[in-house]
């Protein structure tokens, strides 16, 4: 094996969303299955979440616009997303991860890496152990995976997709840069739209091309992720899986009926999903230093800007504020709103913040949010609101949320 000896599975649920669809509702079972937005017969708004395998013969995808997925699959069956559900049947999935390795790095509801490496001398060799994973997952869940084993991440991540569904792709140590030189160089992480016509400007079609490139001759094309790139094409990653918190962003969208450029409406709805997401942090018992603004405009431009603090907090009302002050310094140039969104990331659990001896104060805290959330337990949610959040007008607010 390589320099650290280690051996790294990525497993990652097939068509996660819409296979549990289809194990509950065995009618779905063979059929196109959409989960997202409502469709609206073409109208609708927002994106597709998840889709089947059979409806990805029609060409839909996750993140697909819902209007889009019902011109080209309008016999396909459309269901809105149940998370209470699918958030079960992930921890029914980890459960089982953590019987083989106790080094999982969770990256979404549906996929992550597992460290074997200490695993091995105990459970015996990686394919086999592979093979057991993938048997106790459809044997206790229903659900089929693929995995991907490799002796690093980037490896295991390109391995678990080469063959889905229900892949089983093993990756030799000595042989990275063999396995990776025929595969398109979409499959590196870190090329997309803007790098991939800088590749093929020089001819570079495929990963063993990049391997094959002088490193300087990326430099001199891409800067400093050239040199990533040549090491990513010889199978070099060196890092390890993080077992830490899984969290790494809380956000909350909200689509719009229409798109709009009612600024005091917007504003509201900021005012809204910065409630939503102070009131997740407290559940969760975390404070973040940087809150996100994601604006996408009506032809689907999306924008993201950001605002980091000097400490930890967890008030919806620095939320708030920081994502009012970065909507109003935001120029639209004249478009109107399809969606907006509100985030926060880099963490810090409550417990295990550790404060300054100099401090002058700890993290800001507002009692009204506190007496929100107290009267909410109790009585349910809606039960008080912030002046602010009282309108003559009944806006729907089926905002969408994300915990990464």
């Amino acid at each position: 094996m390589p320099e650290n000896n280690r051996t790294i599975f990525h497993m990652d649920m097939d068509a996660f969303f819409a296979s549990v669809e289809q194990l509950d509702f065995p009618e779905y079972r063979g059929k196109p299955v959409i989960v997202g937005a409502d469709p609206q017969q073409g109208r609708g708004r927002g994106v597709v979440s998840a889709a089947s395998y059979e409806a990805r013969e029609y060409r839909v995808h996750s993140a697909l616009p819902i209007s889009q997925a019902y011109r080209r699959c309008p016999h396909g069956i459309f269901v809105k997303p149940r998370m209470e559900r699918y958030a079960e049947m992930s921890r029914k999935i980890m459960a089982i991860m953590y019987d083989i390795s106790p080094a999982i790095e969770p990256l979404s509801i549906d996929e992550a890496f597992l460290d074997v490496t200490g695993s091995l001398r105990l459970l015996g060799e990686a394919v086999p152990l592979a093979k057991k994973l993938k048997e106790r997952v459809k044997c206790e869940t229903g659900l089929i995976a693929s995995v991907g084993v490799a002796p690093n991440k980037f490896l295991a991540k390109i391995a678990s997709d080469l063959e889905k569904p229900d892949g089983l792709v093993i990756v030799e140590p000595g042989h990275e840069a063999e396995f990776l030189a025929p595969l398109p160089i979409k499959r590196m992480w870190g090329i997309g739209p803007k790098t991939i016509p800088i590749f093929e400007k020089h001819g570079i079609k495929t990963i063993g091309q990049i391997a094959a490139t002088v490193p300087n001759e990326l430099v001199k094309w891409l800067g400093k992720n050239g040199m990533g790139f040549w090491q990513l094409a010889h199978g070099i990653d060196t890092r390890s899986v993080e077992t830490g918190s899984t969290v790494k962003s809380v956000s909350k969208e909200f689509t719009f009926a229409e798109d709009t450029a009612d600024c005091e409406l917007l504003e509201k709805i900021i005012f809204e999903l910065a409630e939503d997401v102070g009131r997740s942090l407290r559940k969760k018992n975390l404070q973040v230093r940087t809150v996100q603004l994601k604006i996408r405009l009506s032809d689907f431009s999306t924008f993201t800007r950001r605002k980091t603090f000097s400490s930890f907090f967890d008030s919806a009302t620095m939320i708030r504020e920081a994502a009012l002050l970065l909507f109003r310094q935001f120029d639209s140039l004249g478009q109107k709103t399809r969606l907006i969104g509100v985030g926060v990331s880099q963490f810090k659990t409550i417990a295990g913040e550790q404060m300054s001896l100099f401090e002058e104060s700890g993290p800001v805290k507002n009692p009204a949010d506190d007496l929100i959330e107290l009267i909410e337990n109790r009585f349910g949610r809606g039960k008080l609101q912030k002046a602010a959040l009282i309108s003559p007008k009944n806006y729907f607010f089926p905002a969408t949320s994300s915990d990464d």
